[in-house]
């Protein structure tokens, strides 16, 4: 079974075992480097990042997860794995900033060598959030996590963050995979007046992503009519909804869900119904928006820009997706061929 059956006073409960654990070489950056990385994936250099697998939960509910990320730095003056806090102050294990006779006159050069420094966590990150069980049309597919990353500000404000980007900006699928579009967002950033270089009011956060309408060179997106990238796919999340309802859902953050309205979105929230237009930056849109579980028909491909954060010479917030046939389809695709030409 997939869970082991305990005891808890009259109750029994089902614990789902935890997958094996992952133990990987961090990615290669330079000493002291908050930038691009040589990934482990042999993707393009990218920050910092480890990609992992979310838990699946069989009892069908939906459950709270808390992610802890720790930045952990050592140095090689000492056995970092024979020592520990015994030896704090002890400077025959190491000193702080401490003088080096070099010259043998008695007239040293001090080390900048800060001994709170030398083996320590610098960063420690604690996220919660919630996974959402799956319906009966995502069972067994693999499904990508594409979703919003960085703050707001510019490059120097951002650090030791980053600016706002699509992670991941290139996925390629097939047919039988699934992408969740989703992100998250704040409405309420205390940035002292020093981090809000960007698009919109200050404080805020907004993305949304539509079509472009060229290559990844470019800043344009197509208008919901052009945009046909999106006759290619189906939400599983609101299965009554067309493509251009998913166009519209996105384009918008949510501030509209669909066209005219569906089973799961109100007809008074919709792009034909909805009283408040969304303003042109977008202040009036969600924040946050929990999108769509998109699932392709056919082989397809798209370029896709954030409208707000993508702001040429200052950052760049697109990605792509290229799609192909999964080997079943390749298959299927064969056979019916093949069935055609013996019925000529």
């Amino acid at each position: 079974s997939s869970g082991i059956n305990a005891e808890y006073g009259d109750s029994k409960v089902c614990i789902v075992q935890a997958p094996t654990m992952q133990c990987r070489q961090a990615p290669w950056t330079r000493v002291n480097h908050l930038g691009n990385a040589d990934n482990y994936d042999n993707q393009n250099p990218n920050a910092s990042r480890i990609e992992l697998d979310l838990p699946y939960f069989p009892s069908g509910e939906a459950k709270r997860c808390v992610l802890r990320i720790r930045y952990n730095i050592s140095t090689g003056d000492y056995n970092g794995w024979k020592t520990d806090a015994s030896s704090n102050n002890d400077d025959d294990v190491i000193s702080n900033n401490p003088t080096i006779d070099v010259f043998g006159d008695g007239n040293g050069i001090t080390l900048a060598l800060n001994t709170a420094q030398t083996g320590r966590v610098f960063q420690d990150r604690s996220h919660v959030f919630e996974i959402l069980p799956r319906t009966e049309a995502m069972e067994g597919k693999t499904m990508y996590n594409l979703n919003v990353m960085g703050k707001r500000g510019n490059l120097e404000q951002t650090v030791p963050s980053t600016e706002y980007d699509f992670v991941p900006s290139s996925l390629a699928i097939t047919t039988d995979d699934l992408v969740h579009v989703q992100w998250t967002g704040s409405n309420t950033h205390n940035n002292n007046n020093d981090g809000n270089a960007g698009e919109g009011t200050d404080g805020t956060d907004r993305h949304n992503l539509m079509q472009m309408s060229g290559d990844i060179s470019g800043s344009y997106p197509y208008t919901i009519e052009e945009a046909n990238f999106w006759n290619n796919v189906e939400s599983l999340t609101d299965p009554e909804a067309t493509g251009v309802d998913i166009a519209i859902g996105l384009a918008s953050s949510g501030h509209y869900c669909a066209k005219s309205g569906t089973d799961i979105c109100p007809a008074s929230e919709s792009l034909d119904e909805k009283e408040t237009k969304m303003d042109d930056k977008m202040n009036n849109a969600p924040a946050s928006y929990s999108g769509h579980v998109l699932k392709f028909k056919k082989a397809c491909s798209i370029n896709y820009l954030c409208t707000r954060n993508n702001s040429f010479s200052n950052r760049s917030q697109k990605g792509s997706i290229w799609v192909r046939e999964s080997s079943k389809a390749e298959v299927k695709k064969r056979a019916e061929m093949k069935d055609k030409s013996e019925m000529k």
